[in-house]
């Protein structure tokens, strides 16, 4: 790859086309298994993929629950919330409790020492225990979610395995290494370097917002080996002793929410890493990440779960006691509309995120649609609901639960979840990427067989050949996004049970828009081709629409099983009804921006204000930001700062 100085200093300045090629070239190419999302947005509703909806086997239950109630004792007695967020730190206590109760080795197998929870019961305790402290969720999801575990588990070898994971369940604690200064959803410009000296590689770089950095003691690094006449080299994974020689922390970040999160800016300075702890061979480490990110990514949406239960019961608690015009708030249909979407959103989230865990659970789908959807809708819809519950708490909202306790009142921390929550539209993947990235797995199947149609690259006789394959496709997919089961009225009659609210004719407005959204797709594609993937803000309509249908889709089936399981079944019903109408009515505003939009003019005014024509518009202020470069200087080198590396021993 070639490669020329940038206008910052050790990142390499690469084309868009050589940032697409690394990221295409880090894709699951295959479609091995079958995937509930990825035949939605093809217009094939497959309801079989999710209903009925699989169920843990009886003994992952007992184990998990068991674990859950340890968990919330230790949340109630031992968690004080309220001073992690005063002194910005997670008390050395609360982490040695955590690893006393076996939280570190939450998803690691018990023949290593953990847990071995299911993926469903483990994202049901960072609901817990995020919902006593998003910092402690955030620690305990980028330990195992993302960091030295789960890179293992799935490309490690046997000898590293043996070696670190049974650290990784009681003891140590890890972090995942990728983002720069530089360099953050474009890998193509990672600047941290691996040179292979002898029996060992030699690392060199920086690296920004390492979450647990700053108290982990191993970490996964993603670093550049340059490709030579024996190596292969490219993005590469290693694990790294986080007090290697070399190694330091020089800064421990902070954030206007998270206030506990140890993160941290690392440098590494000729550190040696031996051969032995690169994970995986040289050229694999964005695979690697990628791979770790389709089930990690989960830990996000389970904590924006707990958020919207608690947020529920505040809403709930205090509508029913603030009285406005001689009746409670709740009664006001302004406030109640929040009350309901907060509800009816809270239990779609659920919906989703236990379908996609126990898909992951089962592994006989391909869930990485699926777990990307969750965690853009998750994070979306969960920032939404805390911004609701602060405008029915008001003043009370917006003011911090220390001042209302100095006041006399109940410390109710609303705000502090406005600020928590804010990150996780950016964490693993911003909306913007994840837009991006499902609809780039949404239109695989076009794209492999009329790909070098729109390819410039490609010759005639490519083009051709791709023709052909199109043309075949075509003749056999399009037909069947005429018609489908949606259009039968007695279509999904299971869900609608005497007695429940009807939820058959939501499935069938799923199916006829799953259809719908196939359409819209193929004629953007017909029309713009090879521009297609500039059209991001149609993108991101396209795959809004299609985690509209998911969650519409998970919310019955949980309802179904709710009622099958005669547990709280009426209920639920009530839920997925409302929640599908309230989606129904996004969806439908989805559709129509597709196609009457600002996009184009909005294209022209950002060419104005690049280039200067609107600076008359930033008149009349002052800016109140410090001197300094936008992004500091990442070059190699010694660190000139006392190391803040603090493990917890």
């Amino acid at each position: 790859m070639s490669a020329v100085p940038s206008d910052s200093p050790g990142t390499a300045r690469v084309s868009e086309r050589e940032a697409r090629q690394v990221a295409e070239a880090a894709r699951e190419q295959d479609w091995r298994k079958p995937s509930f999302a990825k035949e939605l947005f093809l217009g094939r509703f497959r309801l079989d993929l999710i209903h009925p909806r699989p169920l843990p086997a009886a003994d992952d239950v007992r184990r998990g629950e068991e674990f859950l109630a340890r968990l919330r004792d230790f949340c109630e007695t031992k968690v004080d919330g309220a001073r992690i967020e005063r002194e910005a730190r997670i008390p050395d206590e609360v982490i040695d409790g955590l690893r006393e109760l076996g939280a570190l080795g939450m998803k690691i197998d018990t023949k290593y020492g953990g847990l071995g929870l299911t993926q469903v019961y483990y994202n049901k305790a960072l609901a817990l225990v995020g919902s006593a402290n998003p910092a402690i969720g955030a620690l305990l999801s980028a330990h195992q979610s993302i960091g030295v575990p789960q890179p293992l588990k799935i490309f490690g070898s046997q000898e590293q395995r043996d070696t670190y994971l049974p650290r990784l369940a009681s003891t140590d604690i890890s972090a995942f290494l990728l983002t720069e200064p530089d360099v953050g959803s474009d890998p193509a410009r990672l600047a941290t370097t691996a040179v292979r000296d002898g029996d060992s590689y030699v690392l060199d770089g920086v690296k920004l917002w390492t979450t647990n950095g700053v108290i982990a003691d191993l970490l996964v690094v993603m670093a550049r080996v340059p490709e030579s006449e024996d190596h292969k080299g490219g993005i590469t994974a290693f694990v790294v002793e986080a007090d290697s020689e070399g190694i330091t922390v020089e800064q421990r970040n902070a954030f206007m929410g998270l206030r506990g999160l140890e993160n941290g800016v690392t440098r590494f300075h000729q550190v040696r890493v031996p051969a032995a702890n690169r994970i995986g061979p040289e050229g694999a480490g964005l695979k690697i990440a990628l791979t770790t990110l389709n089930t990690g990514r989960l830990s996000l949406p389970a904590m924006c779960v707990g958020a919207g239960k608690w947020s529920l019961k505040i809403a709930r608690e205090w509508s029913a006691v603030r009285e406005q015009w001689g009746r409670p708030v709740a009664r006001h249909e302004a406030v109640g509309a929040k009350i309901s979407f907060i509800a009816a959103t809270t239990f779609a989230l659920e919906a989703v995120l236990d379908l996609a865990s126990q898909m992951a659970d089962e592994d006989r789908n391909d869930i990485r649609i699926e777990a990307a959807l969750a965690k853009l809708y998750g994070s979306e819809m969960a920032w939404l609901i805390a911004d609701e519950l602060v405008q029915i708490r008001g003043g009370r909202g917006f003011e911090t639960a220390e001042s209302l306790a100095a006041r006399g009142e109940r410390a109710v921390p609303v705000e502090q979840l406005l600020r928590d929550l804010r990150i996780n539209r950016i964490f693993e993947g911003s909306t913007e990427i994840m837009h991006l990235l499902i609809a780039r797995e949404a239109v695989d199947a076009h794209l492999k067989v009329a790909g070098d149609l729109i390819d410039p690259d490609k010759s005639l006789g490519d083009k051709a050949k791709a023709g052909a394959r199109a043309g075949g496709f075509y003749a056999r997919w399009l037909p069947g996004l005429v018609t489908g089961s949606g259009q039968l009225p007695r279509s999904y009659a299971e869900f609608n049970p005497n007695g429940y609210r009807d939820l058959s004719g939501h499935l069938r407005f799923v199916e006829r828009t799953s259809r719908r959204l196939a359409r819209s797709t193929f004629y953007a594609m017909s029309r713009w081709q090879g521009r297609m993937e500039t059209k991001q803000a149609f993108l991101g309509r396209i795959v809004d629409i299609g985690a509209e249908l998911f969650a519409m889709g998970a919310a019955c089936v949980r309802a179904e099983l709710m009622r099958d399981q005669d547990e709280f079944g009426r209920e639920a019903y009530q839920l997925a009804d409302v929640f599908c109408r309230q989606s129904r009515i996004r969806v439908e505003e989805l559709f129509e921006r597709l196609w009457k939009n600002t996009d184009s003019v909005d294209h022209r005014i950002v060419d104005g204000v690049l280039g200067g024509a609107y600076t008359w518009l930033e008149r009349g202020i002052v800016d109140p930001s410090g001197e300094g470069p936008w992004i500091a200087d990442a070059s190699p080198g010694p660190s000139e700062y006392d190391n803040q590396h603090r493990p917890i021993r």
